[in-house]
């Protein structure tokens, strides 16, 4: 696999609710292959994650306050899932300029399970490929995108390339599909 150290990648969350492992596996593994990896939320401070949705899980940092972030700066966005987090990042107006930064200028974004709740809303998913937790399979499908069940699912249609995943169980395919993704961006 090309090299990826050095590349820019910017985690978007909300600061309660997301997946433990869908925020933790990926910033981890992506940290370990030299990736800079800033996690970004609404509010300074720290992450209440939780496991399953429902028990508590670990408290991550804040690296950065999502309205202070330069997405600029970024090769690749990650939008995790966790019920919670995925509606509330959703409704944010920072989260949503993010998003749409990313996919009107041609770099790639990656989500997880509930995490493309915020490409519906931001209506990035319309002629897009993409998997996700089964319950957003009908949203999804009536927001233009095409939904298929497969661990990981990458689309390059449209002018950007979408990287997304079902569920915690495919998470060492959704990091693998983030990083020859990432390989691939300039």
């Amino acid at each position: 696999m090309p090299e990826i150290a050095g590349k820019k990648v910017l985690v978007a969350v909300s600061n309660r609710g997301v997946e433990q492992d869908e925020l933790k596996v990926p910033v981890e593994k992506l940290r370990a292959a030299g990736v800079d990896v800033l996690v970004a939320a609404p509010e300074a401070g720290e992450v209440e994650t939780l496991v399953g949705d429902w028990e508590r899980g670990e408290k991550i940092p804040v690296d950065k306050p999502l309205p202070d972030v330069s997405d600029g700066d970024y090769d690749l966005l990650v939008l995790p899932g966790g019920t919670l987090n995925a509606d509330a990042l959703r409704l944010d107006p920072d989260a949503q300029g993010i998003v749409r930064s990313f996919s009107e200028s041609g770099r790639p974004i990656a989500a997880i399970c509930h995490g493309p709740w915020l490409l519906v809303e931001t209506e990035r998913t319309r002629g897009k490929t993409l998997t996700s937790y089964i319950s957003l399979k009908a949203d999804i499908m009536n927001s233009g995108g095409r939904w298929d069940d497969e661990p990981v699912v990458i689309d390059r249609e449209h002018g950007w390339t979408l990287v997304t995943s079902r569920n915690p169980g495919d998470l060492d395919q959704f990091v693998d599909g983030i990083k020859e993704v990432l390989a691939e961006t300039t």
